[in-house]
């Protein structure tokens, strides 16, 4: 009997160990699957996150000083040879060819147009014409970016003279440029045109010898654009000057009123902001912005409806946004999910 209740316990020790090891086998084969399975899912997150499957991002094209001045460079280049090159085809008081041809090509960009150098030949007239044309487009579209840029890089340094006796921190510093940044623009560029003002004034002055109150006539008529043509620079010192100065001068007019006009919206803006977040809401406000009509206007819906009101966006706006969300939404959940953004199957291609 011993025997057998021995046997027996060996048959069942056997038996338990056999199961034990299925057991752990089992689990050790779970794991294995639940790591597969885990390893295949940070699989399909890393195919959706992966940028080379997605559409890139928009981003803003970086602005290149560099850029505009090798154009600016080139433009007067190109103007100056041209000019050159039909030098006998123009009339008017003359210094040094290559000098009066730079003078004139800056001229006409800028549309001053003193009359002092005109051109005398079809040929002439129609160089004349096109550079015109690519000049005011060349100061409209690139120097006017530019000036705009080189007046943001001044922002912080008039804040920083503002507060020069106030123990003031970069962050503080940037944060309040960023708060009135359009306003910094515009003293910035008044500043500068003061002081190209007072520049063309003291050089006509000084180089050109003319009186103080025509050299004031005659800054006025350049960095306006008129250019009646009785005052101008007519030495070579004169219109060495006169290649920068009117360039930057009409420049900086022209951005200055630009900063005016954009400071004078903003803050009409930034009242019309004030005025929708202050005023009372009435009963057919929160009907109107209730979109999905369930008699409850969530957190969504509220600033959807306070945005369109400030007019920083539109209906047109909202629908299309809409339309890309439902289209987004392939299982029609009204929601998105990671398994709304994976490719699809053949079966639902």
């Amino acid at each position: 009997m011993a025997s057998d209740h021995d046997v027996k316990q060996a048959l069942l020790s056997e038996k338990n160990d056999r199961s034990q090891l299925s057991n752990e086998k089992n689990v050790v084969v779970k794991r294995r699957k639940n790591r597969q399975d885990k390893n295949h899912l940070n699989q399909n997150e890393v195919v959706i996150q992966t940028p080379a499957d997605c559409e890139p991002m928009y981003v803003k094209p970086q602005f290149s000083l560099k850029q505009v001045v090798l154009m600016l460079i080139s433009y007067i280049g190109g103007g100056t040879f041209c000019f050159f090159l039909v030098r006998n085809q123009i009339k008017g008081e003359k210094t040094n060819p290559i000098l009066d041809s730079m003078y004139l090509c800056v001229v006409t960009m800028s549309t001053v147009g003193y009359g002092d150098l005109v051109p005398n030949s079809p040929m002439a007239k129609l160089l004349a014409c096109i550079f015109v044309f690519s000049g005011m487009a060349l100061v409209g579209l690139i120097l006017g970016k530019a000036a705009d840029y080189i007046v943001e890089k001044q922002e912080v340094l008039l804040v920083r003279a503002i507060h020069f006796h106030e123990k003031v921190g970069p962050a503080e510093l940037l944060k309040e440029v960023e708060l009135d940044k359009v306003k910094f623009k515009c003293i910035t560029a008044g500043i500068l045109l003061v002081l190209l003002f007072v520049i063309g004034t003291v050089f006509l002055c000084v180089v050109e010898e003319l009186e103080v109150l025509d050299a004031i006539y005659c800054v006025c008529s350049t960095i306006t654009t008129l250019g009646y043509g009785d005052k101008s620079f007519s030495t070579a010192a004169g219109r060495s000057f006169a290649v920068l100065w009117i360039i930057s001068s009409t420049v900086c007019l022209a951005q200055f009123y630009l900063y005016l006009a954009e400071l004078y919206t903003e803050r009409r803006q930034r009242s019309l902001v004030r005025w929708v977040l202050t005023r009372r809401l009435t009963p057919s406000d929160l009907e109107e912005a209730d979109l999905d009509h369930d008699k409850a206007v969530s957190a969504s819906e509220f600033v959807i409806y306070k945005l369109k009101e400030m007019g920083k966006i539109s209906q047109e706006d909202v629908s299309l946004v809409m339309e890309t969300f439902k289209k987004l939404d392939i299982d029609h959940s009204g929601t998105l999910t990671a398994s709304d953004l994976l490719p699809p199957t053949p079966r639902q291609a």
